[in-house]
């Protein structure tokens, strides 16, 4: 069954999209109405049917998720177009690549180290990162000259930011940009949460010779049969004690 008759707007958007496995998946809705996991597997040789869902959702466009039953008689899952109200706008285009320029200028206005922890790395070991996530806000306010809106960090930091992102319920359902912009993971400098939680986080690494304080921190923690996180936090509580008397 075809799609459902759709507003002059919301077909001008879906022909915006020009990637191929995002213009792929619209294309078969538009035929069809829905396209099921099966679709994407046996049909168009896409292993990973999510990853292509989230190739249209990253466009902007909405899908909705529902259940069918496949040719051997289980249930998978389908995707069909979403409430067109729910159009993303500052998706459109997906993802806008990085110029090496751009990524020169944050390295010459914040040095050549990772935003969270703050470690110096050679500039091809730094990932350019929105601070506030792409599956929040999109690009809407895209501008290589607003070089506040994106942060270095290294491999380990954005895999961990993207990790507790992605289980942040602004993430995944309210969506607001202010929300984020006062998180830890945006603005490690000056936040008041981290995921929407009351908490506080310090990375640290200790590099050269500083991996001689750290073994002897270490050594203490394990004297004390605590975990090295919980024997330096209690450090730190002790001397941030001390300090207020």
């Amino acid at each position: 069954m075809a799609s459902k008759k759709l507003s002059t707007e919301f077909l001008a958007r879906l022909k915006a999209v020009t990637a191929k496995r995002a213009r792929t998946l619209i294309d078969h809705i538009l035929k069809h109405g829905h396209i099921t996991t099966e679709d994407l597997k046996e049909k168009y040789g896409y292993n990973h049917p999510p990853r292509a869902a989230k190739d249209v959702r990253d466009e902007g466009i909405p899908l909705e998720t529902f259940s069918v039953k496949g040719s051997d008689g289980r249930t998978i899952a389908a995707y069909r177009f979403g409430d067109p109200s729910g159009i993303r706008r500052g998706f459109l285009g997906g993802r806008r690549a990085f110029s090496k320029a751009f990524k020169s200028a944050l390295v010459e206005a914040n040095g050549s180290r990772c935003h969270i922890c703050f470690q110096e790395y050679e500039e091809p070991y730094l990932q350019i990162d929105h601070r506030v996530p792409y599956e929040v806000a999109g690009d809407v306010e895209f501008d290589e000259r607003d070089k506040e809106s994106y942060m270095l960090l290294c491999g380990s930091c954005n895999r961990a930011k993207s990790w507790s992102c992605e289980h942040c319920r602004n993430w995944t359902e309210l969506k607001s940009a202010k929300t984020c912009k006062s998180c830890y993971w945006a603005s490690p400098e000056s936040y008041s949460h981290i995921a929407m939680q009351d908490a506080r986080r310090l990375d640290l690494v200790w590099l050269a010779d500083e991996t001689k304080a750290y073994d002897e921190l270490k050594s203490r923690a394990d004297a004390s049969t605590e975990p090295m996180p919980q024997y330096v936090k209690k450090v730190l509580n002790r001397i941030a004690s001390k300090s207020k008397l």
